[in-house]
């Protein structure tokens, strides 16, 4: 099942053609924001889970053309993100610690919303596609065998990054340049965990334009989505609605710029487009930037003497924007 909002944040059922709105069937569960709706539908799934079922398959569509759809995930009250996470193409042994860090919950937006490019001045702005993942219950010092049994369900993420300000520019400090409003696109639902069989084995694509860039699995985890969920809880407690954002394949990465409209599509967990605006008009060469999986290949290489096997060029980054043609 696919769980969402759609209009003026109505909780609804997404299905290919439409929505089934569930307002009726979740009322009592209704809080002071759709993010507290989102989070006692999770802890009441147990009871709700039947009569949703049979709302799936014999609920009224409002077809897609009448219905907006927002973000599943309104306002998670923790965002974490694993941080070169993926072997891409590079195994190290022994395996590296687990790295993460927080974004900011006030970066989500849904399907279709806009990401705003700021007029912060970075190298560059990358997407990063990736499997995020919603947490169901309270998860503290789970055993990783048992973590996977702590999610909720998927979504689609993208992690929009501002990649070091040029000079001139004031730095930001460790990931800030992830946490402009409007750098984490949502959506389209979740898709609720029993339709996801392994969530380490599923197709990652993310294109700009129809210009297929991204495409990876997340079988190329270093660190697998039960082992996450199981080390972030020996930290804190995770509590339902939190998402953790499983990190990306740098191969592949490119610019986004305005008049961009980037689309991310996950394996059975959905897909999602959002158009991009910059009110600088900034321009990157629009291609794949070859720079950065190349120094992701490189930097892990260097850990255990592996010689990177990659055809990426292993030179630095453009300083600054270049037009394109």
């Amino acid at each position: 099942m696919k769980i969402g909002f759609y209009n003026d944040h109505r909780p609804c059922i997404v299905k290919e053609n439409g929505v089934v709105d569930i307002s009726r069937e979740v009322r009592s569960l209704e809080g002071g924001t759709p993010q507290v709706t989102l989070e006692n539908i999770i802890s009441n799934w147990q009871f709700l889970r039947p009569r949703l079922e049979r709302l799936a398959e014999r609920g009224r569509v409002i077809p897609m053309s009448q219905v907006r759809l927002r973000a599943p995930v309104p306002r998670p009250g923790k965002v974490l993100c694993g941080r070169g996470n993926f072997m891409e193409g590079v195994p190290v042994h022994p395996m590296r610690p687990l790295a993460t860090f927080f974004k900011s919950p006030d970066a989500v937006i849904g399907p279709g919303d806009t990401i705003v490019l700021p007029t912060f001045r970075p190298n560059i702005f990358h997407h990063e596609a990736e499997l995020a993942v919603v947490i169901g219950k309270p998860a503290h010092n789970v055993p990783e065998a048992q973590a996977l049994d702590y999610v909720f369900g998927y979504t689609t993420s993208v992690d929009v990054s501002a990649r070091a300000p040029v000079e001139g520019e004031p730095p930001l400090a460790g990931e800030y340049g992830k946490s402009f409003d409007t750098f984490l696109p949502l959506g389209p639902a979740i898709t609720t965990a029993d339709e996801i069989r392994n969530p380490n084995d599923l197709g990652v694509k993310y294109s700009v334009n129809g210009q297929l860039r991204q495409n990876y699995r997340t079988s190329d985890m270093e660190h697998s989505v039960g082992y996450v969920i199981a080390a972030l809880s020996a930290v804190m407690t995770l509590k339902p609605g939190d998402l953790i954002l499983c990190g990306t394949n740098h191969q592949g990465l490119g610019p986004l710029q305005d008049g961009d409209v980037g689309e991310i599509e996950i394996e059975n967990v959905g897909r999602s487009s959002n158009p991009v605006v910059d009110s600088m008009k900034r321009k990157w060469e629009w291609a794949v930037d070859p720079t950065m999986g190349g120094r992701i290949r490189e930097r892990r290489a260097s850990l255990d003497g592996t010689p990177s096997t990659g055809t990426w060029p292993l030179t630095p980054p453009s300083p600054a924007p270049i037009r394109r043609d």
